[in-house]
This record gives C-alpha cells, structure tokens and sequence, in this order.
C-alpha cells in the first residue's frame, strides 16, 4: 500500500534504533517531515544521514524521556514552528529487569513506569492540541503482548503496557467525534536491543526484522484510517485486530 503523507509532520519517539528508527525512516520516505526523539545522539544522526538518502528530512530532537519538562516544551516548539502536528508514534520503553516482583529494586520500577506510562501521558498532553489542528491527526501507541500475558518475572514491563493501553483506549474515547484516529500496536516479537535484552538465548535471526514491523504499522498513519481505540498485533507482517474486552 502506497500512503503519501507529503507535507505531514510526524513526531517518533525512541527513534535512534529498533522499530522507532524503522518507522521514522518509512515516515520519511512517504514524504512526512519527522521529528526524531531519542536520547542516543549517534543513532539519530544515522537516522538523519538514511532520510536524507532516501531524499527526505527530519529534525533531531535528543533528550531522555524521563525528562518531563523536555517534553512539556516540545509541544510548544513544534507549534511555533509548525503550527500542528499530524502524526505521533509513542515507540520508546525500557524493560527494566526479568525478576520476581519482590526482588524489583524501586529505582528500577519507578524508571520502568516513568518512562513508558508518565511519559507516554506527559506527551499526551503536551501534543493533543497539535494533534487536533491537523486535519486528520493520528496516534499510534507501541504496546507489548506483556500487557495481557502477565508472564511470572515480567512484572514492572506488563503492568507499564497494561497502562499505557489504557490510556491510550481512554483518550480514543475522549476524541471518537474528533478528526483523531488513536491506535495500538502490539509488534510482536521483533528483532531489537530490548528483546535481546530480554531473551539473550534467542537466535535472532529468527525474528522479523524492525524495518518489516515499521512496513506494517505506516498504514495506521495514514488519512483513510477510520478506527480508534482498537489495538492491532502484527502477525506475519499484517495488522491483526485484537478484540478487546467490554
């Protein structure tokens, strides 16, 4: 499927590497400017120097994302300069550790839930009224199927993934008579750091690669999606319609 967002403004998280990197490399090459967030300078200077191949073109934005005041000012920076914001793909997260519940260090939970439900929420709220001046806005959240296996050791991960469906399902609601399309997307399991992270035994040659899951979610950015609040699984490279609970 062909998607031309030409002249779009598209803001991706955790850009530096992995699905996030993918997805802004495949926003660009549809013609969407891309604000490229992430806390790794080097990964976002290749990102950079791969749009620019592909004849594209982005904006580097570092910082970590655990920096709340960072993010309240980035919506403010794109209105200044742009005026609205037409896309945003909340891609980063940590794992933090695979461990009992009990032996959770606090600093590592309380990072776990920082970075992937606060920070999710504080950018929520920092580009909603960018969002609502496109003219058809469009969110994508980067879930995990952790959320709903709540698998022994994953704890601090699951419940993260768990919230952040949550929000984004609530704000779906809040925003179904607007021109704003909200959606998940569990990825599976994909060939990056934090899987390995993860399952240091795996092959990963066995995983699809990122550049394949970002070919699969693009679709969700696009003008002629009409669905909000559902949460799509990629399977086999296709967006699955995951039924969720009443």
């Amino acid at each position: 499927m062909s998607i031309d967002l030409k002249d779009k403004i598209a803001l991706v998280t955790g850009a530096s590497r992995g699905i996030g990197y993918f997805t802004a490399l495949e926003l660009a090459k549809a013609g969407a400017h891309v604000i490229a967030c992430a806390r790794t300078v080097g990964g976002l200077e290749e990102l950079d120097d791969a749009i620019k191949a592909v004849g594209g073109s982005a904006t580097l934005v570092p910082f970590d994302l655990a920096d709340m005041n960072a993010i309240d000012a980035l919506g403010g920076s794109i209105f200044e300069r742009w005026g609205k914001l037409d896309i945003l793909v909340a891609n980063a997260g940590v794992l933090g550790v695979i461990s009992p519940i009990g032996h959770v260090e606090a600093k590592v939970f309380e990072k776990v839930m920082t970075v992937n439900v606060t920070a999710t929420w504080r950018l929520i709220r920092s580009v909603e009224p960018l969002l609502m001046r496109a003219d058809a806005g469009r969110a994508i959240i980067l879930s995990s199927a952790a959320a709903h296996r709540c698998r022994p050791f994953w704890g601090p991960y699951s419940a993260s993934k768990a919230a952040v469906e949550a929000l984004a399902r609530t704000w779906a609601g809040e925003t179904q008579s607007t021109a704003l399309r909200i959606t998940s997307v569990d990825p599976g399991a994909t060939r990056t750091a934090m899987r390995a992270q993860a399952m240091p035994g795996e092959d990963p040659d066995t995983l699809p690669h990122p550049r394949d899951v970002a070919q699969t979610i693009l679709p969700l950015a696009g003008p002629d999606v009409t669905e909000t609040g559902k949460l799509f699984v990629i399977r086999e490279n296709k967006l699955v319609d995951y039924r969720m609970p009443e």
